[in-house]
């Protein structure tokens, strides 16, 4: 298997050999691009990263700066936003669902290394997929680490480091990040604590 292979099938890999050295570069190549564009060149932006990412939804916005590796395993649904500073190592598939909001200076790290420093040394490394469900909000400054799964209608919390699993339905914080409680309908009614909906619009 060639290092990419490996790659995307979750082995342990070298990344620095011309190949996927040079896809990285291609990469950078077009961020650079997009993020020294004019704030006023939407259409420019959005062509970069239709041509950068996988796949893309429909009435998507990302604010730069932007960083990824390849951005060919990032997947992203439909009306997606993305505050600043996001930054998604994506050496295997990043899978962003629909409706999803990413605070500022969100970091999705697909990417790992080996606990043991020999095969540190040696250059070897290693993905593990993340994916996030539709109708997601992660908080600024939310860390998610490769091989987790947060589930549909979840909200996680600034500053939180997102270790294992999220299930569906909740809001979930802290370093290491766990679920708080359920959110249910009890909630529909407000916006921020006890601030219902209805009082803001009358």
């Amino acid at each position: 298997m060639t290092e990419k292979e490996k790659m995307l099938a979750g082995k342990a890999y070298v990344s620095f050999g011309e190949e996927l050295l040079e896809e990285r570069q291609a990469a950078k190549e077009l961020l650079f691009d997009f993020n020294n564009l004019r704030p006023s060149e939407l259409e420019a932006r959005e062509e970069i990263l239709r041509k950068l990412f996988g796949r893309v939804g429909r009435d998507f916005f990302i604010e730069p700066p932007f960083r990824c590796d390849y951005g060919y395993n990032i997947t992203v649904g439909d009306s997606f936003y993305c505050n600043y500073n996001c930054v998604i190592l994506d050496c295997c598939p990043v899978e962003i669902g629909d409706n999803v909001l990413f605070g500022p200076n969100v970091s999705l790290f697909a990417a790992g290394h080996p606990l043991h420093y020999a095969p540190r040394i040696a250059g070897l490394e290693y993905g593990a997929p993340i994916r996030i469900g539709n109708n997601v909000w992660l908080g600024g400054g939310v860390i998610v680490n490769g091989g987790v799964s947060i589930g549909d209608n979840t909200v996680v919390a600034s500053g939180s480091v997102v270790t294992k699993d999220i299930p569906a339905n909740v809001l979930a914080a802290g370093n290491p990040c766990r679920v708080l409680r359920p959110i249910t309908e009890e909630d529909r009614p407000y916006y921020f604590k006890r601030l219902k909906i209805e009082e803001q619009e009358g």
